[in-house]
Parts: structure tokens; C-alpha cells; sequence
């Protein structure tokens, strides 16, 4: 049997395109156990969900009075009465062989986890909404991240989205860390490979990811995960990724650049010569993507949403390294 977690919270705009997604795999349903995590949710996902739990037995909704993903995972997998486990995310549409394959290649390369590539989507059909889609999934955005990104074949790499695992890996290494609101896959895939686990990246599964419509919530979004990734680097006793440190060392830069650029010429054109590298980029995918789309308002976007995207992380992660230094409290309001 193969178990299906997934953590949810005020997400009526997504839930039924997700389960239907799921009642649609090719995988036998009496197999497939489908646990829905809720956060206690104040729209009307219980509601929407309350509908399929009538007329479909291998769903279930299961409350999570602490409202956070981790929390969710852990009520899940101690619920979960499958060999395989299959942590999903709402937000997302997946393919009709999502669950036949990620389980078949768990067996095929002795994998402890493995997971497919992300389609970013934009949320509605504004400029602004494609800009971030975009931002999300470029290297110039999010690095060499190979889930974000793609890939042309199978490889090994340090994390996946949504991960199909066998059960017996958290019997061995453990359930989530419910300190991270964020981040919580980075820290166990993290453990995951130094315990000796093997995590694999499929792109022939192909996910796709609905990413979020507002550059209010997007910035949200990138903050949080650059606040949790010092706190993930403490518990493991190393950076997981190098890329993480990236948009960080961009905002000092900027900020020391600031300081000391009027009192040194040199400096001063350095400064403006690397703003000028940075900004340019931004514009000549802006360009490419504008005429991609036919959108040609990306050509200014995608910087400002490019400089959103670091500039978040950034300041997050900064504040992250302050609340690691004097052990403050890393408690974060979870929404989507």
C-alpha cells in the first residue's frame, strides 16, 4: 500500500483540482491511502473536502490543531498504513502516473527517496503573477536548484519536492523537525544523505506548481525560507546547499556597497559596475520572456521581482543568523 500525505490549510482555490489529481492515477485506489492534513482551515476546504470523503473510503481529513507542515507530515506518517509514503503539497496538479512511477523508482534505484520536477504556473493571468512563476523557476531566481529548474535525466541530488519514501526511513532516522516552519524538507533530506540515504530527481514526472499570485505573498514566501535556513544549518552542523548563501551575501553587498562606495571612487564604480551586472540580467531575461509571452511589461518586472525574490531571502536568512546567535524564538504565523 502506498500512503499520501498531504498538509493543508485554507486552500479552496487548490483542493479539488489536487485530489482529483490523485482519484485519477493509474495506481489501484483500494492501494492507495490518502490522508488530507488539515491546519483547521476557516475557508471552505473542510467543506470541499467533506464531499469527497462521502463518496470516496480511502480518504480521510485529519485535523492538525498545530497548523504548521511538520506537524502535518508527522500526524500523517504515524497514521500512515502504507510501506511507501508520498508527502504531496495542494498547491499542485500531479500526472496520472505520479504514484505508479515514484514507487516503481523507489524499488528500481534502491532509493530512499525520490521525486520529480516542478512546472512552475502562474496563479491568474496578470504580468505580475507570470513574473513570478518565472523568477520561481529561473537560475538567475532560484539557483541551481534541479527540482525549480529541470533536468534531462535521472540523477542524485541533495533535495526533491514532495518526497515518495519508504516507510522505514523514519523509523530509522526519525519524523520531521516541527521547529522548522519552513524548510522542514531541506533539514530531514539533509539527515536523510547523512545517514547514508540516496535521494534521486525524476524528470519524467513532471509537477505542476501553482506559484503565489502577489509579490506581497511571494516576498512572505522567500523570507521564511531564508529565516529557517540558519536554524536548519545549526541542527545539521553544516549548510546543507551553497546556494542558499547567495542571496544573502547580495544583500550585504549592497548595504556595505552603499556605506563605503561615496568615500572611494574605485569603490564606488565596482558598486555601480556589479548593480549594473545584476539589473542587466534581470532585463535581458525580462526581454527574452516578454517576447516568449508576448508580455512586455516582464522587461521591467522580472528585475523588480528577481530583487524581491533576493532581497527577501536575504534579509530573512539575516535574521535568522540573529535568532540562531541569541537563541530567540524562530515562531512564524503559517498561511498560505
Amino acid at each position: 500500500m502506498v500512503t499520501i500525505i498531504c498538509p493543508i490549510y485554507n486552500e479552496e482555490k487548490f483542493i479539488a483540482k489536487c485530489i482529483e489529481s490523485i482519484l485519477g492515477q493509474d495506481f489501484p485506489q483500494d492501494e492507495l491511502e490518502i490522508l488530507l492534513i488539515d491546519g483547521m482551515s476557516s475557508d471552505n476546504t473542510r467543506q470541499i473536502i467533506s464531499q469527497y470523503t462521502a463518496q470516496h473510503s480511502n480518504i480521510q481529513l485529519i485535523d492538525n490543531p498545530n497548523r504548521t507542515v511538520p506537524y502535518a507530515l508527522n500526524i500523517g506518517i504515524r497514521e500512515a498504513k502504507g510501506d511507501v509514503i508520498i508527502r504531496l503539497d495542494a498547491h499542485c496538479k500531479y500526472p496520472e502516473n505520479y504514484v505508479s512511477t515514484l514507487s516503481q523508482k523507489l524499488t528500481e534505484l534502491n532509493a530512499d527517496n525520490v521525486g520529480g520536477v516542478w512546472k512552475t504556473l502562474p496563479a491568474n493571468d496578470s504580468c505580475i503573477a507570470l513574473a513570478i512563476a518565472i523568477a520561481s523557476s529561473h537560475p538567475f531566481g532560484v539557483g541551481d536548484s534541479k527540482h525549480k529548474t529541470g533536468a534531462t535525466q535521472i540523477i542524485e541530488v541533495d533535495t526533491v519536492p514532495f518526497g515518495c519514501y519508504r516507510r522505514e526511513v523514519f523509523d530509522r532516522i526519525g519524523l520531521f523537525d516541527t521547529d522548522l516552519t519552513r524548510n522542514q524538507d531541506d533539514e530531514f533530506n539533509a539527515r536523510l544523505i547523512k545517514n547514508g540515504g540516496k535521494i534521486f530527481l525524476i524528470p519524467d514526472i513532471v509537477i505542476e506548481y501553482t506559484a503565489r499570485e502577489t509579490i506581497s505573498k511571494m516576498r512572505k514566501m522567500y523570507y521564511q525560507y531564508g529565516l529557517f535556513k540558519p536554524l536548519v544549518n545549526k541542527k545539521l552542523g553544516k549548510a546543507a546547499t551553497t546556494r542558499q548563501f547567495f542571496p544573502l551575501m547580495f544583500l550585504i553587498g549592497l548595504v556595505i556597497g552603499a556605506i563605503v562606495s561615496p568615500f572611494s571612487k574605485v569603490l564606488c564604480a565596482v558598486y555601480l559596475l556589479v548593480l549594473a551586472l545584476y539589473f542587466g540580467i534581470g532585463l535581458i531575461v525580462g526581454i527574452k520572456k516578454a517576447l516568449e509571452n508576448r508580455r512586455f511589461a516582464l522587461i521591467f518586472l522580472m528585475p523588480f521581482v528577481f530583487l524581491n525574490v533576493h532581497l527577501s531571502y536575504g534579509f530573512g536568512y539575516l535574521i535568522g543568523i540573529y535568532k540562531v546567535l541569541m537563541n530567540k524564538d524562530f515562531n512564524v504565523k503559517y498561511n498560505r
